[in-house]
């Protein structure tokens, strides 16, 4: 496996008195942005039957936020970790190292994982977790209630590394590309986590208004974005929730690729709000 990519992850602290208040943090009816220099050491959670851990909550279902998924950033100390992490049954999960190494346990199979490295673990899945390393792991822990069809099975476990995938180019595009670790197609999954890439100068060159909720978080560069008719810019560490319909676009001015992690809900009818 050849590591060509880079991944930000955050550092905690806390910035000191002389710092400025203001920062890019915004919250709106159509997205969010929570930059990187906010996620300190006084936002962070813990989580029962954990040990030598803290989490940074990026996402959380709440209205007039996310609706369909949450999503952590994981930090795990040197012999941390748990032996029951998810408390809810009807959870599926994908974790995605962004730096050290820590073991995931499957239903008894051990997997050892570095940076890059991905698992998906569906519903009712028995899993563990270890940092048996020197130094700290940090991850994301993105999580969603599985919606069950009748008829289909949920989907199996498995865990690689995106370093073993290659990116798909869009179409009649050599500057934007996805690195897909499901099959689009297969109607088991409800939810899709993928990495989009763009090379310096790539855009996404209209505003896209569509059905699926988004999660980004910038593993890598720098861009600007246009959400529900302002522009923002984003830059590694940084991310931005955004409501489904929420129109949207991008460019990436380089100098460097801009490449982030990529949640979006697939595959399902839309629910009712029945009265």
């Amino acid at each position: 496996m050849t590591k060509n990519n880079t991944y930000y992850a955050p550092s905690g602290g806390m910035p000191p008195q002389t710092q400025l208040l203001s920062d890019r943090a915004i919250f709106t009816e159509a997205y969010a942005i929570i930059p990187k220099r906010v996620m300190t050491d006084i936002v962070t959670s813990l989580l029962p039957f954990w040990e030598g851990m803290r989490m940074w909550v990026i996402a959380r279902p709440l209205s007039g936020f996310a609706e369909t998924f949450s999503q952590y950033i994981v930090e795990v100390s040197p012999g941390g970790g748990s032996e029951k992490p998810e408390l809810d049954n009807a959870a599926e999960a994908v974790l995605f190292i962004v730096e050290g190494e820590m073991d995931v346990t499957i239903e008894g199979e051990k997997h050892p994982m570095t940076e890059g490295g991905y698992a998906f673990l569906p519903p009712g899945c028995r899993w563990t977790i270890r940092n048996n390393g020197d130094t700290p792991v940090k991850f994301h822990w993105i999580r969603k209630a599985y919606q069950f069809v009748e008829g289909i099975e949920a989907p199996e476990a498995f865990v690689t590394n995106e370093n073993n995938i290659a990116p798909i180019m869009m179409p009649d595009l050599d500057v934007w590309s996805t690195t897909r670790f499901v099959n689009g197609t297969d109607m088991r999954h409800d939810m899709h986590v993928t990495i989009v890439t763009f090379q310096p100068g790539g855009v996404i060159p209209f505003d896209e208004t569509h059905v699926m909720e988004h999660g980004l978080y910038v593993l890598e560069g720098k861009a600007v974005y246009h959400l529900n008719g302002q522009w923002v810019e984003v830059e590694a560490g940084d991310f931005m929730w955004l409501r489904a319909f929420c129109p949207q676009s991008c460019y990436a001015g380089g100098p460097g690729q801009f490449r982030y992690l990529l949640y979006k809900d697939v595959n399902r009818q839309m629910p009712f709000i029945r009265p």
